[in-house]
C-alpha cells in the first residue's frame, strides 16, 4: 500500500508508460465533448434561428432529442461486454460521426424540416450517447489502480476543455452567419473528430471487457515476489 503517488510518476505513466493509451483517451473524450456541446447546446439557435421555432415550443423538440440519449446506452451497453470495448467504441464512435456528416450535409441543402431534423438527432445521440459513456468507462479502467481517479480528472479537463468551450463557441458563430452551409461546416468538423476517434480506439484501444482491472494494467505498487 502506498498513501500518495507522486505527479512525476503520474506523468511517466500517463505520457511514456501508457501514452498510446493516454492519446486513446485523449480522443475519445475531445472528440465527444465538441460532439455533444457542440450539438446540444446550440439546438434550440437552430430551431429558432433556421426554423422559426417558438421559444416556448423547444422544449418539444428537446425531449425526443433527449429520448435518444436514454436509449443508446440502454440498449447498446451490454454489447460493450459481449461483443468487446474496442469493437463497440469504434463502431458507435464512427457510426456518429457518419450519421452527423449526412445529418450535416442535409441539413445545408434545406432538406430537413424541424421534426425530421429531430428525428435524425435522436439517431445520432442514440448512437452518441453510448459512445460518450464509453469514453469515460475507457479512462477509468486503462490505467493503474493508484492513478485512476487523477486520470479520469485529468482526461474530463482537457477533453472538455478542448472540445467543450470550442464546440459550442464555433457553432455559435457558424449559426450567427445565417448560413446553413457555414453551420454545416462545424457539423463535419464535428463528424471528423469522432471518426478520427473511433481510428484511434480500433488501432490502440483495450479490450477490457470481462477482465479484472489489474489485469488490464499493472498497479503501480505490484511486487513480484
Amino acid at each position: 500500500m502506498r498513501d500518495h503517488t507522486p505527479f512525476a510518476e503520474v506523468a511517466r505513466v500517463l505520457f511514456r508508460t501508457y501514452r498510446q493509451r493516454t492519446l486513446v483517451g485523449l480522443m475519445l473524450m475531445a472528440a465527444q465533448a465538441f460532439f455533444y456541446n457542440a450539438i446540444f447546446f446550440t439546438y434550440a439557435l437552430i430551431l429558432t434561428n433556421f426554423y422559426g421555432i417558438p421559444a416556448d415550443r423547444i422544449g418539444w423538440y428537446i425531449l425526443p432529442f433527449a429520448a435518444g440519449n436514454v436509449l443508446g446506452p440502454i440498449m447498446l451497453g451490454r454489447l460493450f461486454d459481449t461483443i468487446g470495448r474496442k469493437v463497440m467504441i469504434a463502431t458507435t464512435y464512427g457510426a456518429s460521426g457518419i450519421l452527423l456528416a449526412g445529418t450535416g450535409y442535409l441539413f445545408s441543402q434545406n432538406l430537413l424540416s424541424a421534426q425530421a431534423l429531430t428525428i435524425a438527432w435522436m439517431t445520432v445521440f442514440f448512437f452518441a450517447s453510448a459512445a460518450a459513456s464509453s469514453a469515460y468507462l475507457t479512462v477509468s479502467e486503462i490505467f493503474p489502480l493508484e492513478i485512476r481517479a487523477l486520470a479520469i480528472a485529468f482526461f474530463y479537463a482537457i477533453g472538455t476543455g478542448v472540445g467543450g468551450v470550442a464546440g459550442p463557441l464555433l457553432l455559435g458563430v457558424l449559426i450567427s452567419t445565417g448560413s446553413r452551409g457555414s453551420v454545416a461546416i462545424g457539423y463535419f468538423i464535428g463528424a471528423l473528430l469522432v471518426i478520427a476517434a473511433a481510428t484511434v480506439e480500433a488501432l490502440w484501444g483495450v479490450a477490457a471487457e470481462r477482465k479484472p482491472l489489474e489485469a488490464v494494467a499493472r498497479a503501480l505498487s505490484y511486487i513480484e515476489s
